[in-house]
């Protein structure tokens, strides 16, 4: 009786090489960026009232700017709560705006919106 002979075994096929690098894999193809306008509303010279004006100044600023010196005030006065640096600790000048000792960063949006015209 004669055998067959079998065929040699296949050499498992290789992986290909991992890219080093992310910028080597292709990502798929985005939607081009477009360009964003700012809001006008927030670009709108708003004139701060008596007591804001003492924290902020007297010349007619956008929102965005006023809450950006606002927050330069409580920094610059330590008056960020320790425990909680989410929680403001108004000062003299700070009270007569948030009418009251302590508010959350998400109040001052809606305090300052009252003391601006």
């Amino acid at each position: 009786m004669a055998t067959a002979k079998k065929a040699p075994a296949k050499a498992p096929a290789k992986k290909a090489a991992a890219p080093a690098t992310k910028a080597a894999v292709k990502a798929p193809a985005k939607k081009a960026a477009v360009k964003r306008t700012p809001n006008a509303a927030f670009m709108k010279a708003l004139t701060p009232s008596a007591e804001l004006a003492a924290v902020v100044g007297a010349t007619p600023l956008p929102r965005t700017e006023v809450v950006s010196k606002l927050w330069t005030y409580i920094k610059k006065h330590d008056l960020q709560d320790k425990a909680n640096k989410r929680n403001i600790n108004a000062d003299a000048k700070l009270k007569a705006i948030f009418g009251k000792d302590q508010v959350s960063m998400f109040e001052l949006a809606s305090l300052i919106g009252k003391h601006v015209s």
